[in-house]
């Protein structure tokens, strides 16, 4: 054998291994950068994202490293207690994502930024929720699952279920688990038959009328006991006075002019 059949027989085989890798790269970009515990496939219809499946993966928080070309990320039955804000900033080709069956408690205004011309479907049913900011789902034209939380129905959630573009079907899913409103306890958002922040404005002029009317019942009574207290004081000096023995007449005192006829 030659040496340049040699050669040909070894370099070949080094090409073809080599194309092998590079195909590899091309097909699968983002595999180095699946967020550990997860698994990332390919899409087969356009754009051609990645659906990232992080489900049952014990997670106590959202991966900081999602891959920006991530279309459906499923982060369900987690222990993910907290959205922290703009954690989804930069996946602008998000168009799914599942948060049910997670422990998180509130969402702050921040928590959704970057995801309000992409996002389609937000689920987060199944959360221990009570509260969210008033603007949490403001710019998003998603549709929202809110369901299956412990709600505290005040102003701020009224808000931000009437800044939401599929409020009317989320609200016909929240329970009040408390209410601003005691006779709401229990009830659907739906049948809060009133303007909760108007009742929390309401509810706060009452404390400052009933603090005002303390104060001044407050300075009425120490007037009253000040005036009173004073005219205690008057009467006894008076009868102290009263009570001096008179001053006794010498002899050569003519008598009191009133005495004389």
């Amino acid at each position: 054998m030659s040496p340049l059949d040699l050669w040909l027989s070894r370099s070949i085989p080094m090409c073809l291994l080599l194309q092998s890798l590079v195909l590899m790269v091309l097909c699968f970009p983002s595999a180095s950068t699946c967020p550990k515990g997860c698994t990332c496939q390919r899409s087969e219809s356009p754009p051609h994202g990645l659906n990232v499946t992080c489900s049952l993966s014990r997670l106590k928080e959202i991966p900081p490293d999602v891959p920006q070309d991530t279309q459906l990320l499923q982060l369900d039955r987690n222990h993910i207690s907290l959205v922290p804000d703009r954690i989804f900033h930069g996946l602008r080709m998000l168009r799914r994502l599942n948060l049910s069956h997670n422990a998180v408690e509130t969402l702050g205004e921040g928590a959704f930024i970057g995801l309000e011309g992409s996002l389609e479907v937000l689920d987060l049913s199944h959360n221990r929720i009570t509260s969210v900011h008033k603007d949490a789902f403001a710019r998003l034209k998603a549709r929202v699952l809110v369901d299956n939380n412990p709600w505290h129905c005040d102003c701020a959630l009224q808000q931000a279920l009437g800044g939401m573009a599929h409020n009317h079907e989320a609200a016909t899913r929240v329970l009040c688990r408390s209410s601003e409103i005691r006779d709401q306890e229990g009830q659907p958002f739906l049948a809060v038959d009133a303007d909760l922040c108007n009742l929390a404005k309401r509810t706060t002029d009452y404390a400052m009328l009933v603090t005002m009317f303390g104060w001044f019942a407050m300075v009425i009574s120490y007037v009253v006991y000040y005036v009173r207290q004073n005219q205690e004081d008057a009467r006894r000096h008076l009868e102290y006075l009263k009570s001096l023995p008179s001053k006794p007449k010498k002899p050569d005192e003519p008598e009191d002019i009133s005495t004389v006829v």
